[in-house]
């Protein structure tokens, strides 16, 4: 009977802890890290404020861990959704296909991204012992999202060859991600505001610039 106890207790404990991690991406995507008390935590889970030092040991801890949760939620779905990108028609159309999936897979993440870009622009965490944890994590979001958006446009731009292709990718990642950070916030600002037609005018944006940087750079 002692082992039925024991993953009984587990899965009681796992449960706790994904209660406490999806209350606390919300609350912080609404609200902010530092306007998100461990006392609306309790009062918004069900859960007593120990339940949070046990599982995450500091509200800093818990921030680590909500972003990492969402990061790799967001990462697996934007793998599994480009899984099979088309190979056939121009950089433009290609560009565009691996966009469009990418606007949609935002959508589907809107209170771990708006956490990300809160923490980004605001230095609320700074203050926390934990803060050089936080800082990594964000650092590592980014990198693995301009790693992602590099592997899109060299993609499609595969037909100018390899070259000219990275050369693309290396020259408009920075751009292509600053473009998917507007139109998040100004989705955010204003739900009626079309994503797909958003992601319709960076592709054009980033294919035309690619273009202009491929076609000298051509394979023969």
């Amino acid at each position: 009977m002692e082992p039925r106890r024991d993953n009984t207790g587990n899965r009681r404990g796992r449960r706790s802890r994904e209660e406490i991690l999806e209350v606390a991406s919300r609350l912080m995507a609404e609200r902010g890290y530092a306007a998100t008390t461990l006392s609306a935590l309790s009062r918004e889970s069900g859960l007593p404020k120990s339940a949070v030092y046990h599982h995450f040991r500091s509200k800093g801890g818990l921030l680590s861990a909500v972003m990492e949760h969402g990061a790799y939620a967001f990462f697996q779905q934007m793998t599994e959704t480009q899984a099979h990108p088309p190979r056939e028609g121009s950089a433009r159309e290609r560009l565009g296909w691996y966009l469009q999936r990418t606007g949609e897979v935002f959508l589907a993440h809107p209170d771990f991204l708006r956490l990300h870009l809160i923490l980004v622009m605001n230095a609320e965490a700074a203050e926390e012992a934990e803060a050089a944890e936080i800082d990594q994590i964000i650092g590592q979001v980014r990198r693995d999202g301009r790693a992602h958006m590099n592997h899109m446009i060299a993609d499609s731009f595969a037909e100018y060859g390899p070259h000219a292709a990275q050369a693309v990718a290396d020259r408009l990642d920075y751009f292509a991600i600053a473009g998917f950070d507007g139109a998040f916030v100004a989705w955010q600002a204003d739900p009626s505001r079309s994503m797909a037609e958003a992601m319709d005018l960076l592709t054009d944006a980033v294919a035309t610039l690619g273009e202009s940087i491929a076609a000298p750079l051509r394979s023969s």
